[in-house]
């Protein structure tokens, strides 16, 4: 986040020309200016390797894969694809109908070979929580839900902004400057560590008295970089080095509610505004505007992916205590995260409710990313 003040008029124009964006200045010609010696040749860059292609039939775990499955996903999830030779692969599955036994395994070896992205990387995965909320507050809801406030303002290159009444901007707040703000209206009342994990989820669904479920959406973030609590509770012993996944950290929040809870989710400076919608029944939609279907769909880093990939993911060698051996399987990229950064990295989506936070919170994998690329 870039710091110091920032002119209202580049708030409202569609951009704002900066010297980083069109080079350094010219010089400055006056009579009796040194000149600069000349700056040496930049050194040329290092030529990035070929990816290392193999079959797809040989990438590690193919032929336990569940096709049928894959296949479905791959063909509900394909309208988000923008690479051209993905999308003709794309309309071939659409309009091949209902597969029988094997076409869909034949489909992936015949249309596709694999290419293996980068060294290793990191696996984890998140889920659409469902939790409780109130309209008002009481000691145990004593959270507000807010929405995007009304000086929030995006400015060119996605940096977020805090305008004043006098027409100047700043960074925005972080969590602990907006946490003691007024609550004014909020949407709704939460446990403050479910509030926290919601908003590292970034949606997900409400259920409130009389058993009335409302979908909080995503509405905005104040733009403050996010820092994950968890390796600061492991390094001051409040939690076990292998235990570190999402029910031990919510455990312990709970177990701590107040200032000293308040204090280690303070650690996180990033703090997320929501919005409420009528539950539709769907899968949340990631960043890609389809739904997202459980366990075949991974957030990943838009800087090396292209929404739409299609990727196989090879996640072993679990960090922490009572994962799964193993995750090996077909998915879409089509979300994305604050914390996803990187080529090997991606964030697996395993569906909604308590069953699904509890195994997305003990995902943390050695990775390995491949990108299956048509023929």
């Amino acid at each position: 986040m870039r710091a110091g003040l920032v002119l209202l008029a580049c708030l409202t124009l569609s951009a704002c020309a900066t010297a980083s964006e069109h080079g350094p200045p010219p010089p400055i010609d006056r009579p009796g200016a040194t000149p600069e010696p000349p700056r040496p040749p930049e050194p040329p860059a290092t030529p990035r390797p070929e990816p290392r292609r193999l079959a797809v039939s040989d990438l590690p775990g193919w032929r336990h894969e569940d096709f049928d499955g894959a296949y479905k996903a791959f063909v509900k999830t394909c309208a988000a694809v923008r690479d051209r030779a993905l999308a003709a692969a794309c309309l071939r599955a659409r309009g091949s109908g209902e597969p029988g036994p094997g076409d869909a395994r034949r489909f992936f070896e015949t249309a596709f070979v694999a290419e293996q992205l980068g060294d290793e990387g990191v696996l984890t995965a998140y889920f659409a929580p469902v939790y409780p909320a109130r309209q008002a507050p009481d000691e145990e809801f004593s959270a507000p839900v807010r929405a995007r406030p009304a000086d929030l303002v995006v400015a060119d290159g996605g940096i977020i902004l805090q305008v004043k009444p006098d027409g100047s901007a700043e960074s925005y707040p972080d969590r602990t400057a907006i946490e003691a703000w007024p609550v004014g209206q909020p949407l709704a009342w939460m446990r403050p560590e479910e509030l926290f994990f919601l908003q590292v989820q970034g949606s997900g669904v409400l259920t409130f008295e009389r058993g009335r479920r409302m979908k909080v959406i995503y509405a905005a973030h104040n733009g403050r970089p996010f820092a994950g609590i968890a390796n600061p509770m492991r390094d001051r012993g409040l939690l076990a080095r292998d235990n570190t996944g999402g029910d031990a950290i919510r455990g312990w929040l709970a177990a701590h509610r107040g200032p000293e809870a308040d204090a280690i989710m303070q650690l996180n400076p990033r703090y997320v505004f929501f919005r409420l919608v009528p539950d539709d029944g769907k899968p949340p939609a990631g960043a890609a505007n389809l739904p997202l279907p459980s366990g075949r769909a991974v957030a990943i880093d838009p800087a090396f992916h292209t929404y739409g990939d299609l990727l196989w993911i090879d996640g072993e060698a679990p960090l922490l205590a009572g994962a799964f051996p193993t995750y090996r399987r077909l998915v879409s990229a089509l979300d994305t995260g604050g914390a996803i950064k990187g080529e090997v990295r991606a964030d697996l989506y395993l569906g909604e409710g308590e069953a699904a936070g509890a195994e997305a919170g003990r995902v943390r994998h050695t990775l390995r990313l491949y990108r299956l690329v048509p023929r």
